[in-house]
């Protein structure tokens, strides 16, 4: 892959270009900052230093779900296997906390999730290093650009069409069912009120010197897939797009030149220390540590800036030749059944079905008041695999020389 990923402290999988759109209404959510993560592994409800798993082999199906439902034959074997390897999947990180214990609690099937801060290139190399073993992953949870070589390099997941595929948009969704977009956020900015009496509600109003030193990116973009976000974002908000980012790259370079970000990835740590008093991140990671905050008495306002919306999803697959292979199908089909977006809105992320959910009254008003307003859901547009090549391809050759200095 042209670029890895590397684990930070508040964001796991690394590298995601997704969806943008070229103006929106703001948006506060009254949501705070992200989700720490220590290397666990977390099993069933718990989650502990160590995680060593054994399981057996099960048999593979490949046929695709009707769309009367999940198959009960499906669901059988699954609960024959009983157990499924997961890896990347941080309790606060889109309420993966709920969405685990929802699968566990239908099914009865256990789970185990390793390296809860790993990256998707973690994701893959545990793959391919653990292939043949009981303890490889059954599924991963991947930016865009790790589920395009998944498919095009061949080899890593095993096709499958889950029951409710035909909603899912195409967009989100492999063609031939490697993978599916379970759920997605969108950039914001956050402010610590108590340090940062005017939260900026756009790339524009960031650039002011009343800001010096108190932004921080969510990871390196080159490895970063909520840094790359961040960058995307600002690209379109200065006469970017998806085919050339490099405005984006100007925008940092700039505050980089002013002093108003800071060389560091940043931390929920950060947020409460004032260290970071700005941060910029997927609007999700905000949600979780909204009590964390308001325990030490700091308010995190959070903007989606108002010029430029970009958003991103992360794709689940089947992995080609796991040891539960059954138990994987079963929790794909979990991830974009109803319970299971009802799940992911509850971490304040946008589930694949949601039009569709919403069409049927499915979604409480409640966990709709979680998101950002409709009229920026509305403009939500994805990059082409082409588009993210493209994008990754910039970053790599251009964030070095004018924003990192390596």
């Amino acid at each position: 892959m042209a670029i890895t990923e590397e684990p930070t402290p508040m964001n796991r999988r690394k590298f995601l270009v997704t969806m943008g759109a070229a103006a929106a209404v703001p948006a506060v959510l009254a949501a705070c900052s992200s989700d720490t993560k220590a290397a666990t592994t977390t099993t069933g409800g718990a989650t502990t230093t160590t995680g060593a798993a054994t399981t057996t082999a099960g048999g593979a199906t490949t046929t695709a779900a009707p769309a009367s439902g999940v198959p009960a034959d499906l669901i059988a074997a699954a609960q024959k296997e009983g157990k499924i390897n997961l890896i990347a999947l941080p309790d606060g990180w889109a309420n993966y906390k709920g969405v685990l214990a929802g699968y566990k609690a239908k099914y009865n099937i256990n789970f185990k999730v390793d390296n809860p801060d790993g990256s998707s290139a973690d994701e893959v190399k545990a793959v391919e290093t653990l292939k043949g073993q009981p303890t490889q992953p059954d599924s991963i949870d991947v930016g865009p650009s790790f589920a395009y070589d998944g498919v095009t390099k061949g080899g890593l997941f095993e096709p499958y069409k889950v029951s409710t595929f035909a909603e899912i948009p195409e967009n989100m969704r492999d063609a031939a069912g490697n993978w599916v977009a379970a759920y997605y956020g969108i950039t914001s900015i956050a402010a610590n009120e108590k340090i940062c009496k005017v939260a900026p509600k756009s790339f524009a109003e960031l650039n002011d010197p009343k800001y010096k030193g108190m932004l921080a990116l969510n990871g390196d973009p080159r490895k970063s897939g909520s840094g790359l976000a961040g960058v995307i974002a600002a690209a379109l908000a200065n006469g970017g797009s998806f085919d050339d980012i490099t405005p984006g790259i100007d925008y940092f370079a700039k505050l980089k030149k002013a002093g108003i970000l800071l060389p560091v990835d940043l931390t929920e740590a950060m947020y409460i220390s004032g260290e970071a008093a700005l941060g910029i991140d997927w609007s999700y990671n905000y949600v979780s540590t909204v009590d964390k905050m308001l325990k030490n008495g700091i308010t995190l306002v959070t903007n989606v800036p108002t010029d430029g919306v970009y958003g991103g999803f992360y794709a689940q697959g089947v992995v080609k030749g796991s040891p539960n292979q059954n138990a994987a199908k079963l929790w794909i089909e979990w991830l974009v059944s109803d319970e299971g977006a009802l799940e992911y809105m509850k971490g304040g992320a946008f589930p694949a079905r949601y039009v569709a959910m919403d069409k049927a009254g499915k979604i409480p008003a409640d966990l709709k008041a979680k998101l950002p307003s409709a009229d920026i859901v509305a403009k939500v547009k994805f990059p082409t695999p082409a588009q993210v090549t493209k994008a990754k391809e910039i970053i790599a050759s251009q964030w070095g020389p004018k924003v990192s200095g390596n």
